[in-house]
């Protein structure tokens, strides 16, 4: 979101709208630009370990490597769903999808939501056998392993970084990369236990755990794509607030059919219409709207209608 001023001109009475499509359009290109580039980093550094940590758990005969490694390709599958939904949502708009294609990246964040899941009892049915009968671990080299595993989901993670400016799909990414950083330090100490104290159980458990981190991070994925799909109101705004704000205005009378919805990260947008009594000038209404919306709630894309009723004092 950026701090322009309100236009003064070029929008009739009794409506008014604050974006400049262009500048918006140009903001938004520039962060997917930057994630994009911090989304093929990540790729190469979660793919090359990937194959390294999946060949390890082979060779030690660790599930907790297996799942991490399993972790880590839903780590490569996110961060490749996330990389082309960012180029599906740069494409411009079209007559019959008149916002474009932004919401791919909503849809490239749910559909890593559900393979999370599929990942996770993948995991607890492998975990449920091997509690059943544990088997040998090569301890020391699995311990190795899950810690370049931990070095290499914490360098990704620093480079996708955990700021909400750079789009849900970014985050879903950053979350998988979270909760595979936390399956490796569970691997480590599942090898630790078994390597000090010969504890064959601490693997299946420590599978348990990362699965349980898989769902836990799928579920709060899923919680916010959801609601951006669903167009329902952006957690960091109270509606009730904002249309408190806009009656207080002076000359207002009423605000209705106010709706605030997400078109994608970054990109909150407001539609409403304003009563005023008669008499009030429409244009410092919607001047003084716009401000407070702009700078109250950081909402920059807003179409206003003003509706004039009479003065009962008239």
């Amino acid at each position: 979101m950026n701090g322009r001023a309100p236009k003064q001109g070029g929008a009739p009475d009794g409506c008014g709208s604050c974006d400049d499509p262009a500048a918006q359009a140009g903001t938004v290109a520039d962060v997917r630009r930057e994630s994009a580039s911090r989304l093929r980093i990540a790729l190469r550094l979660a793919a090359v370990y990937m194959v390294a940590e999946a060949a390890g758990g082979w060779w030690t005969n660790s599930l907790a490597l297996l799942a991490d490694a399993g972790h880590m390709l839903s780590d490569v599958a996110a961060l490749g769903i996330s990389l082309a939904a960012l180029r599906t949502a740069s494409r411009a708009p079209t007559s019959s999808r008149t916002w474009g294609f932004h919401r791919a990246e909503a849809l490239a964040a749910l559909a890593n939501a559900i393979f999370l899941c599929v990942v996770a009892a993948g995991i607890c049915w492998q975990a449920a056998h091997r509690l059943a009968r544990p088997e040998d671990v090569a301890a020391p080299l699995a311990f190795v392993i899950a810690t370049g595993g931990l070095l290499v989901n914490l360098a990704g993670m620093k480079i996708l970084g955990h700021d909400h400016d750079h789009g849900i799909g970014v985050r879903s990414a950053w979350l998988h990369m979270l909760g595979d950083a936390l399956g490796s330090a569970g691997a480590m100490t599942s090898a630790a236990a078994i390597a000090l104290f010969g504890w064959r159980w601490a693997d299946p458990v420590a599978s348990l755990v990362i699965a349980l981190l898989i769902v836990r991070s799928a579920f709060s994925l899923l919680s916010e794509t959801v609601g951006v799909l669903m167009e329902a109101a952006p957690y960091h705004i109270d509606v009730d607030t904002v249309r408190a704000e806009l009656e207080a205005i002076s000359g207002v009378e009423d605000v209705h059919d106010l709706h605030v919805w997400t078109i994608t990260s970054g990109m909150d947008a407001l539609s409403g219409h304003i009563k005023i009594a008669t008499g009030t000038v429409s244009r410092d209404v919607l001047v003084r709207a716009r401000g407070i919306l702009r700078e109250r709630f950081r909402i920059d894309h807003v179409t206003l209608q003003i509706e004039e009723i009479h003065d009962p004092d008239s």
